[in-house]
């Protein structure tokens, strides 16, 4: 068993307040989810109005294969209109 866990840096540049953050942040996490079936939380930076800190994790039977679909997390949050990716790291377990 094979366990891929990503740790994504945002900015949500457009956020005046908590409530436009949690807004921004839920339908991110909302829609990774649902796209790719993984396990994804905000795990820091809870109230900073402009940055979030998202953890997603995947469990796999190859490694090859949890971190293809963490690559595809990446790229889809990359592409994100609502957020920018800072930074991110990968680490398999």
């Amino acid at each position: 068993m094979h366990i891929g866990v990503l740790t994504l840096c945002l900015s949500i540049g457009y956020a005046d307040s908590l409530k436009d953050k949690r807004q921004a942040i839920k339908s991110l996490v909302a829609r990774v989810r649902n796209k790719f079936n993984v396990s994804i939380a905000e795990v820091d930076e809870l109230d900073i109005w402009r940055r979030a800190t998202i953890g997603v994790t995947v469990v796999s039977n190859s490694a090859l294969l949890a971190n293809q679909i963490l690559q595809k997390v990446i790229d889809y949050v990359d592409n994100d209109a609502n957020v920018v990716l800072d930074d991110y790291s990968i680490e398999m377990l």
